[in-house]
Parts: structure tokens; sequence; C-alpha cells
């Protein structure tokens, strides 16, 4: 039985266009009619769930920044958090400079967003109007929230840079990524990840892991599509996720998971 979708957001229900498509959105909005419990689960921070609001008109709980923080957005506050050490950041920081020399950091707190000089390459992009790149030695406090450290670099692919990072930094922070192209880590607390944070929010409805539908593309969703019940992987998604995941989604460019969404509900409807 189906009583709780887990969707992540960027490649599995939204474009680069920034779209959720007509049908997507109709399967979700039938989901909700049937009594179905709607959850999602992205690497974003609170400050960008924009797109579920304005298109979904979900007003529920999101798990963002890869299961750090879980948000209500009808409250706009984070109900829960699990923040970095500062002086872990620090850490991983200097070891991974050791690794890749030309790596730039950022840090996503509960109350922003700080970057160093040349994280973004784009000088006229929006997140640097907003917020001033600076050395994070000068900005980075102990009393700062950090729910996710970034590092970028602008050679080699994501899969090389995590497969170079991961294991050198495993005993302070979990790591990801979830960009296709840019070679950017995404990092939190160890043990942190989708699955956990998903797993007690599913925990708090009584619902088992059995009920769950969960829909992701990125190696960030890996461990998400392996505890649901149900984990589908998007087709047009990255190839560890695929093979992570039970099943397969049509791909995005197809509606895969509204595809499988309606599929599901007619099948709930005559058992």
């Amino acid at each position: 039985m189906m009583r709780l979708v887990a969707s992540d957001i960027d490649g599995t229900i939204l474009g680069h266009d920034g779209k959720i498509s007509d049908r997507t959105i109709k399967a979700f909005q039938a989901c909700r009619d049937a009594g179905v419990e709607l959850v999602f689960v992205t690497g974003r921070p609170p400050r960008w769930l924009y797109p579920l609001q304005e298109q979904l008109g979900h007003s529920g709980i999101v798990i963002c920044s890869n299961g750090a923080v879980v948000w209500d957005l009808e409250s706009e506050k984070a109900l829960s958090s699990c923040a970095l050490d500062a002086n872990a950041v620090f850490e991983a920081r200097r070891i991974i400079k050791d690794i890749r020399p030309d790596a730039l950091f950022a840090v996503e707190t509960l109350t922003g967003f700080q970057l160093e000089p040349g994280f973004i390459e784009n000088e006229t992009s929006e997140l640097l109007a907003e917020f001033t790149p600076k050395p994070l030695a000068e900005t980075l406090t102990a009393e700062d929230a950090v729910v996710k450290f970034l590092a970028i670099t602008r050679k080699g692919t994501p899969d090389e840079f995590l497969a170079e990072v991961q294991p050198a930094v495993a005993h302070l922070v979990s790591t990801t990524h979830s960009a296709p192209r840019t070679a950017m880590l995404e990092m939190s607390v160890p043990g942190i990840n989708k699955a956990v944070t998903l797993a007690q929010y599913a925990e708090s409805l009584g619902i088992e892991a059995a009920d769950v539908v969960a829909f992701g593309d990125m190696p960030n969703d890996i461990e998400m599509l392996r505890w649901a019940g149900h984990g589908y992987a998007m087709a047009s998604g990255h190839p560890e996720a695929i093979l992570a995941a039970g099943q397969q989604a049509p791909h995005f460019d197809d509606d895969g998971v509204a595809q499988v969404l309606e599929a599901k509900l007619t099948e709930q409807r005559v058992s």
C-alpha cells in the first residue's frame, strides 16, 4: 500500500527551467485527494523551496539539506536540525585543500550562506548579490549552525572528486554530491542523509518503510531509494542511483514520477 510519497526535487520533478509539469502537479494532487502523505526530500536549503509553494501549493514538511534540516513550510521554521561543528568544517577544508589545492568552499547555515571568493564563477550571480564572498576563516564562527558544507573544483567530474575526498574526510563528515556536471561535494554531520531523516519522519506518522514510495535521481538519493519499500530512480538519473534503487521510473522528460504515481493510485483504487 502507498501511504507516503517521498520525492527529491531537482532532476526528479523540477527541470532546469524551474518548472514542475502539469501532469506531475496533478499526480501529487491526486495523491493528496487519496489521503497519501507527501514529503519532499532535497539537498536544497529552506530558502530555495519556493517551487513547492508556488507550483504545488505544498505547505507541509520538507526534509532539506540532505536530511540535516526538517522544515515546516507553513510556519517557515526548522522543526529539527543537525549541525556540523565549525572545527570539523575547518579540518575537512584543510584535508580537501591538500587533495585539491584549487578547491573552494561554502557553508549553508540555518541563517544564511557563506561562500569564499570564486566559489561561484558568475560574478553577476543572484547568490553573490545577496551574500558577500569572504574567506570562511573570517566569517564562520562556533555559533553558526552549519547544516551543509560545500566544496567545489573546476577540474574533473563530480564522481572523481567524491572518490578522492570521501575516504579522507569520512571521520569528520558524510559526503555526497547531487550536481550532474559540476564537481561540487555536499557534506553534513556523519551518519546524516536523506534516508535517516525520512525514516524518522515516517515513524512519527506510524508509516513503515514498506508503505513508502520514494523518487530520486542522484547519489545523494541512494540511501533513501534503498530504504523505501518502493524506491524509484529516474531513468534519466545517475547510474549509481539507478543501480541502488529497486525499481526505475521513466525518464524525467516523460513525467516519470507522475507515471508511477498514476499507476499506483489506479492499483489502489481497484484492489
